[in-house]
């Protein structure tokens, strides 16, 4: 049995703190993307550039928390997850990059096509150009962490905490088991003071709902 049937992934997303309090204009891309009560679902597994947009203008320090559910669509070895942020535009179509932004990702593949990613669990930067156009930044193995994907697990949270420094260009994805602990990743410095209007939530090949903290 391979190792995704049990890959509980459930990012849920916390859109920037001012917009807490209502949900921000959106607009449904690609995927099947529906609200049931309080959860967002993209429940179509064959998606592979499943995308939702976000309007929220971004500048200065940013602070995003995901907590996401896995709903299924992995079995076969494979899926994803991420967060374009600080995107100067929103396509509403299918399209790998997201105008000018960086994507933020979560990914699990037991034969990734290229060296650059690490094989199982990882998490990757890319710098986006254009809706085609993206190049990868950095690239992180996170297989010690797998230990953590069992049955019993399945389907339990896991909050992530990432904050943005606009300003400066810097990223900290905080360790989801030590609240202390984090990757510092630095952008582009000619794209630095970062700012942009959109969000983009996407997944790749798996079926997730997503708790707004709205």
């Amino acid at each position: 049995m391979k190792k995704l049937v049990v890959f509980l992934f459930v990012v849920s997303i916390t859109l920037p703190l001012y917009a807490q309090t209502q949900i921000p204009e959106y607009r449904f891309a690609s995927g099947r993307w529906g609200f049931t009560g309080d959860r967002l679902f993209q429940d179509d597994p064959g998606a592979r550039l499943a995308k939702v947009n976000f309007k929220v203008p971004q500048s200065g320090s940013i602070l995003y928390e995901f907590n996401i559910r896995y709903e299924g669509g992995a079995e076969d070895g494979h899926g994803g997850v991420g967060l374009h942020v600080f995107s100067d535009t929103a396509y509403n179509g299918a399209s790998w990059g997201c105008g000018k932004s960086y994507l933020l990702w979560l990914n699990y593949d037991e034969n990734p096509i290229s060296k650059a990613i690490p094989k199982g669990l990882s998490a990757q930067v890319y710098r986006s150009y254009t809706n085609s156009r993206m190049e990868l930044v950095q690239s992180i193995s996170l297989s010690n962490y797998e230990r953590f994907l069992t049955a019993e697990n399945l389907g339990a949270p896991v909050s992530f905490r990432i904050e943005v420094y606009g300003n400066t260009g810097d990223i900290r994805v905080y360790d989801p088991t030590d609240s202390e602990q984090y990757y510092l990743i630095k952008v582009e410095p000619r794209d630095v003071p970062l700012k942009g209007d959109w969000v983009a939530l996407r997944t790749n090949g798996l079926k997730a709902s997503f708790a707004l903290g709205l």
